[in-house]
């Protein structure tokens, strides 16, 4: 089985605790959960303590919730080099965290050669944007590595590690068992491939699905040239491949659904369990 879950910051905006028991009512069993995109917790560095950990592990507990992924989405290949100490030493504290909370990994993609993280396609694709990044990371694994800790990188066709091919580079050259893959099938789906969605999903559970720790779904549409995402169920992707992959090799994963609203999550989640149920033959 998958175990499916929410963002949290996609959920009913609600006092904490009682956020926690409408996300389980709503039939799922893990979050993930950027502490920045919830208002009425802390979530400055500094704030990060062991104690506070411990209270979050508590609250999730006691509401039958994993923490699939603790959100730490900063720019790894920041060319200034103070900015980027600031934003691995920023990661070693998330790591040090999740260790603490019991967080299945700590989530990360693999931003843009720029301080601004904005899109520059000919720079990102290029071999020295990977290289920058793969530095800028090398030493975020390593500590992972010394807290017990997963980091997870999410390949996303628009930034430097844009495909499956360029995060084999990544996951061979660090060659760290805390090192892993966040799929999120939609991210990889560029808009000049887009027909070709269904080969570019067959082939990165290929090259990467034994380093595959979590899912992210949604779904898309093709909307004047843009990958438009939406909540599953609501455009055109067929998850067959994607749950078949999940249920044969990865029994239990995470698998968070992204762009659903409070009034429309149910809605995703039945999308999913009924692909689950035809492949099952129930």
């Amino acid at each position: 089985m998958i175990s499916l879950g929410l963002r949290f910051h996609d959920s009913m905006e609600v006092p904490f605790e009682e956020r926690l028991k409408n996300i389980r009512g709503q039939g799922f069993t893990c979050v993930h959960i950027a502490l920045s995109k919830v208002k009425d917790i802390p979530s400055s560095v500094e704030a990060l303590t062991p104690g506070y950990a411990m209270w979050l592990k508590r609250e999730f507990q006691k509401a039958d919730l994993d923490v699939a992924v603790i959100g730490c989405y900063k720019n790894l290949a920041n060319p200034s080099k103070d900015k980027l100490k600031q934003i691995q030493e920023e990661y070693m504290v998330n790591l040090r965290f999740a260790s603490i909370l019991g967080a299945g990994v700590v989530g990360t993609e693999t931003g843009m050669p720029n301080e601004d993280y904005h899109y520059e396609p000919e720079a990102a694709k290029s071999d020295e944007a990977l290289k920058i990044f793969i530095d800028g990371l090398r030493p975020v694994v390593r500590y992972a590595e010394s807290v017990g800790q997963i980091i997870a990188i999410e390949p996303v066709w628009r930034h430097i590690v844009s495909t499956p091919e360029r995060a084999r580079i990544v996951l061979d050259q660090i060659e760290s068992p805390n090192l892993q893959i966040i799929f999120d099938p939609v991210n990889l789906i560029s808009p000049y491939e887009y027909e070709k969605r269904d080969e570019t999903i067959a082939r990165t559970i290929d090259i990467l699905g034994k380093d595959i720790a979590m899912i992210h779904l949604k779904d898309c549409r093709l909307d004047a040239n843009e990958v438009k995402s939406m909540g599953c169920g609501l455009g055109d992707m067929d998850y067959t491949q994607i749950v078949k992959f999940a249920l044969e090799r990865k029994d239990h994963i995470h698998a968070t659904l992204e762009d659903t609203k409070p009034d429309s999550a149910e809605v995703s989640r039945r999308c999913i369990e009924g692909y689950e149920n035809k492949i099952l033959g129930k």
